[in-house]
């Protein structure tokens, strides 16, 4: 999926709003992750092991969540409109202003709720013909891939192939140092900041759909 410089660009700037998101989660929850599932599934590994049913619950807890949210998002992807990728996206700002909203009212563990389901939609973005597609919050695989091709570069094959996906991790741990500083300064309404980007993030997409749609009108 990371074959222009567009898909690029836009992967990498979703990842960092998950790893600003996922900053401030991480924070607010006390070591729980709201979208790096992977981390949040040893947590409750290592809780239920401890006999901690509880913490176990809250993170199998996210972890459904986050599956309803990507479930959401594969609905939406495998729709017929040519606006899918865009509507992924502003769905996902709408997700995080209503957490903003639930947070500024006193409703911060619902606002905890719509989080988590915005990060699993949120990967949905490059699903194509309901395969699995880019996953930009699991960045795991990324930091593989960056290893794997330099292995191919190595041996004689693509040079920089593996740069896009450092790129995508990068993002990622960007946007969780400035979500977290974020949270120290504003607490969960730092979460606007993430929705103002999705939103111009979503728009963005929409302005190029539609600019596509016209070149080939045309």
């Amino acid at each position: 999926m990371l074959d222009s410089r567009g898909n690029i660009a836009l992967a990498c700037a979703l990842s960092m709003v998950a790893g600003y998101v996922d900053g401030i989660g991480y924070i607010h929850l006390g070591g729980l992750f709201v979208s790096f599932m992977s981390g949040t599934s040893t947590r409750m590994g290592v809780s239920a092991a401890g006999g901690n049913l509880h913490d176990a619950a809250e993170a199998l807890g996210l972890i459904a969540l986050f599956v309803a949210g990507a479930t959401l998002g594969g609905l939406i992807a495998r729709g017929r409109s040519p606006y899918r990728q865009s509507w992924i996206v502003l769905v996902e700002a709408a997700l995080l202003c209503l957490a903003a909203l639930l947070h500024t009212y006193g409703w911060s563990p619902w606002a905890i709720v719509v989080i988590v389901v915005a990060m699993g939609l949120e990967n949905a973005v490059f699903q194509v013909d309901g395969g699995g597609g880019l996953g930009v919050t699991y960045i795991t695989g990324a930091l593989v891939k960056v290893g794997q091709h330099l292995a191919t570069a190595l041996t004689g094959g693509a040079r920089w192939a593996w740069i896009p996906n450092l790129l995508l991790w990068a993002s990622l741990a960007i946007g969780a140092v400035l979500g977290a500083l974020a949270y120290h300064r504003f607490g969960l309404s730092a979460i606007w900041l993430a929705a103002a980007a999705a939103l111009i993030l979503g728009v963005i997409l929409v302005v190029s759909a539609r600019a596509k749609r016209a070149a080939v009108r045309h």
